[in-house]
């Protein structure tokens, strides 16, 4: 009898053992501007490939701010994304599965930006792959459309970033407003920005920022060849135009941030940390196919 119960507790933990080991790093999504956690047509989609495609095998978490499905829509609008970022903190630390784990993180658009200051500035936060979907690194400088907003609705918010970006109502108001980066205004905008500046180490080196980031093992950046939404399209590759001038581009190589390695991204890509990706199609324009073969495949398998 006591053969039989050292045989069945032994096959029990062999069992546990081997479905852990066959378990994928979870994953961790952040939606983007007029998006939210859990709408059935984007980031549900990608949810259910991911699980498909790794034969369920896969705790996936996408990012709710504020409690509800409506508080999520209206924070990539509203709520600051130094507020998200705490709220996204808080929910990673509660949950059972990701607060003592490392799992791969996925931004799609502004969820791009909001993720990778998450890695900074939350302790807690253990990511193994940072995957940026077009994302704003280097800010924006232009909002041609505003997608769940109606035209005139768009206008006025193109019209507030344009004249008064830097106004601190305007930084407390309007998330977007948060990353708007202006070439010709380099100075006001590391001044006044309240968010970007701030986790690109441009008002002054947090050198948290930087050691949290080079714990990464890949950060692939994805860009849309025809991305007609975000401008300039470089700054999905941590690009952007080159200061006092909106028309000619600069590289992240060529850029301050760089040069400088204020966010540790020189040493990043000379040890084949990062990894710039890009895909036909226009903002957020997944291609189901590319997504699996150049991101599930090659950075969410175990």
């Amino acid at each position: 009898m006591e053969k039989l119960k050292f045989l069945i507790i032994f096959i029990t933990l062999y069992c546990v053992v081997s479905e852990d080991n066959n378990e994928n790093t979870p994953v961790v999504f952040w939606h983007g501007m007029g998006d939210s956690c859990c709408f059935p047509f984007s980031l549900g989609k990608l949810k259910k490939l991911i699980e498909s495609e790794l034969n369920h095998t896969v705790y996936v978490k996408s990012l709710e701010i504020g409690g509800s499905l409506v508080r999520d829509y209206e924070s990539s609008y509203f709520i600051h994304p130094q507020k998200q970022i705490q709220d996204a903190c808080d929910q990673i630390k509660r949950d059972p599965i990701l607060s003592n784990r490392t799992f791969n993180a996925i931004g799609f658009s502004q969820g791009s930006q909001f993720l990778r200051a998450l890695i900074q500035k939350c302790p807690a936060v253990k990511v193994k792959n940072l995957i940026t979907v077009g994302g704003q690194h280097q800010g924006v400088y232009g909002l041609p459309n505003c997608p769940s907003l109606t035209e005139k609705s768009c206008e006025y918010l193109r019209q507030i970033l344009n004249f008064a970006a830097y106004a601190g109502w305007v930084q407390n108001f309007l998330v977007q407003a948060t990353y708007w980066h202006d070439p010709m205004n380099e100075d006001a905008y590391k001044a006044k920005s309240t968010f970007l500046a701030e986790i690109n180490n441009e008002k002054t080196v947090n050198n948290d920022y930087i050691n949290r980031l080079q714990t990464l093992e890949k950060f692939v950046m994805i860009k849309f060849a025809n991305d007609t939404i975000v401008q300039p399209v470089e700054t999905s590759w941590f690009g952007f135009y080159k200061p006092g001038s909106s028309s000619e581009l600069q590289t992240l190589e060529e850029s301050e941030i760089f040069l400088k390695d204020r966010l540790g991204l020189k040493k990043m890509k000379e040890d084949g940390k990062i990894v710039f990706l890009s895909t036909e199609g226009n903002h957020m324009q997944i291609n189901l196919k590319w997504f699996t073969e150049n991101v599930i495949n090659n950075y969410l398998r175990d």
